[in-house]
């Protein structure tokens, strides 16, 4: 068995996973109360907090795997991007397990593991496919040949559509993470009440959503407070219709151009209501396979970072043993 650790952001994650990608125990502690007082993750509440529950967490997983680490063959532990000193808990963490043990250790990046997060479970999907990743802090076209790696075609060139969902929520006086209040209340408006821009920058594959939450901006404060108060509903499904008309732009060019029958779905905008049901209506149009993972694949886990772990390559003890972590995507 694999075990994975994740503690890129704010959740402290731990999963147990087997070679064969079967998901034995996935387990998440989420921080979303701590900072929704804050409208965003604070980085140093984030890394204390990861810092008191990371041991508990693991153990849960393996309680739940009816495990324990005499069943744990490698160690898979994510080590960037991501806030630096989150990072360095898990994988300070995920080196002390490994090395108390001798066991090998994978290190695994975020990106990675959220795009072949749907070769897990009893339906993997098979390369070669595409794999669109929208999450908060990045969105991305990437082509996989193989699933040790992946290739970008596409990326935005500002503002991640995670991030416009939370900044757009923000604004219209909603909860904290803003993906989720936007889904709910889009549910009770109407998409077509507002004319917001799709900005698709170039030729290519690229994506912009800066100039979205711009165009959020003027229209509420067009409004005035009561007067966006009371179109909040309009407003969240006008504004969700947009980002999910860029995405599925970008996706039906991708589909078309790279000639590949399977698109997958990744990261937290991934369970997203409305990008799922409209991206099966788009391969369904093209005639294309559809795999969207489990919303519980989506939003940031240990069971996409053990299951990416299958296809990498191990370090033995003591190589890993000088292994950072990164901020940054290169």
């Amino acid at each position: 068995m694999i075990l994975g650790v994740e503690t890129s952001c704010d959740d402290t994650c731990a999963a147990v996973v087997s070679r064969a990608g079967e998901i034995c125990s996935n387990v998440v502690a989420s921080q979303g109360l701590l900072h929704e007082r804050y409208g965003g993750v604070v980085p140093e509440i984030a890394s204390r907090r990861h810092l008191e529950v990371v041991g508990p967490v693991i153990e849960d997983a393996l309680e739940r795997a009816r495990a324990s680490l005499d069943d744990v063959g490698s160690v898979a532990v994510t080590d960037g991007p991501g806030l630096i000193g989150a990072l360095l808990v898990g994988l300070s963490t995920a080196k002390a397990i490994a090395a108390a043990r001798r066991l090998p250790l994978v290190a695994v990046d975020h990106l990675h593991a959220h795009a072949v997060a749907s070769t897990l479970g009893p339906d993997p999907i098979e390369p070669p496919f595409l794999v669109l990743v929208a999450s908060g802090g990045h969105t991305f076209l990437a082509r996989v040949e193989e699933p040790s790696s992946h290739v970008k075609i596409g990326g935005t060139l500002d503002d991640a559509a995670g991030e416009a969902f939370d900044k757009g929520a923000r604004l219209l006086g909603l909860g904290y993470p803003g993906g989720p209040a936007i889904d709910q209340l889009a549910r009770e408006g109407d998409p077509a009440a507002f004319d917001f821009p799709r900005s698709l920058p170039g030729t290519g594959l690229d994506f912009s959503f800066s100039g979205l939450k711009t165009a959020l901006l003027y229209a509420v404060r067009g409004l005035g407070e009561r007067g966006a108060h009371g179109r909040r509903a309009d407003l969240a499904a006008s504004y969700q219709r947009a980002i999910v008309d860029a995405l599925l732009m970008r996706a039906r060019k991708a589909l078309t151009r790279e000639r590949i029958g399977r698109l997958a779905l990744g990261g937290g905008v991934a369970a997203n209501s409305e990008l799922r049901r409209r991206a099966g209506d788009l391969c369904g149009e093209l005639g294309c396979a559809l795999w969207c993972p489990d919303a519980s694949l989506c939003t940031d886990n240990a069971a996409m970072v053990a299951g990416a772990a299958r296809f990498l390559e191990p370090l033995p003890y003591p190589d890993y043993l000088a292994l950072d972590a990164f901020a940054r995507a290169a």
